[in-house]
């Protein structure tokens, strides 16, 4: 197996829509591996260590929610694409909060989805080699490690989607900079994700939670009503 191709791990019950990704995949010069189930797919993800997950929500045992759930809880920061019919606001903004990188609703174009996966790819490298600095605040109140990826607020370490940190780190290196939520878009998905400008206030609220003293009195997180978001020291 080449080290350098990267290893894709394809989730759904359906085998007709699991042999056509698996082709664009696999045409596109990565490895592709299938799981029909959660379980099934649980065990391929630590057999494996896939550089990324095509995930459907809607599996007969363990549901694609639950499935990306366990995966952050312990630690795993391997992007995910969600994959499912479902095309409500909600569950779209609800697969982002609970750790997802992007999400595709089906029908779905192959080549759409093959694109994601290399664009997404692409930013995880990025992340990667970017990835070269400490940076602490309020007399170590708040700490980001951007070479483990790790984030401490008061000497605790805080579990963070890949959004949300993209989303911090990038404040975070330009302190006092307004960001509009186009650009917080942009910085959390690439531009690749057709979204909403309510996925980025999900985000915003989520990481006032995890890092914020008092969420309701932002001292990290600030709004600038009318135009977006900045970092405050």
């Amino acid at each position: 197996m080449n080290k350098d191709r990267k290893k894709i791990l394809i989730v759904d019950d359906e085998i007709k829509i699991i042999e056509v990704i698996k082709s664009y995949i696999e045409n596109s010069n990565f490895y592709a591996f299938t799981a029909t189930n959660g379980n099934e797919a649980i065990s391929l993800f630590y057999n494996v260590n896939p550089d990324l997950i095509i995930l459907d929500l809607m599996l007969p045992d363990i549901n694609g929610e639950e499935i990306c759930k366990f995966l952050r809880i312990k630690k795993s920061k391997v992007p995910i694409i969600m994959l499912t019919a479902k095309i409500g606001e909600e569950d779209i903004l609800n697969g982002l909060d609970i750790g997802a990188d992007d999400y595709i609703t089906k029908p779905f174009s192959p080549r759409q989805l093959v694109a994601r996966v290399k664009a997404l790819l692409r930013r995880v490298e990025v992340d990667e080699v970017q990835s070269s600095d400490i940076y602490s605040f309020n007399q170590n109140d708040l700490i980001i490690d951007n070479v483990s990826y790790e984030v401490r607020k008061a000497g605790t370490l805080v579990n963070l989607t890949r959004n949300e940190y993209n989303i911090l780190i990038a404040m975070a290196k330009h302190p006092s900079k307004v960001f509009t939520r186009e650009e917080l878009i942009s910085i959390a998905l690439s531009g690749d994700f057709e979204g909403y400008d309510r996925a980025v206030d999900s985000h915003i609220k989520n990481l006032r939670h995890k890092i914020e003293s008092d969420p309701r009195v932002p001292k990290y997180i600030q709004t600038i009503r009318g135009v977006g978001y900045k970092f405050g020291e």
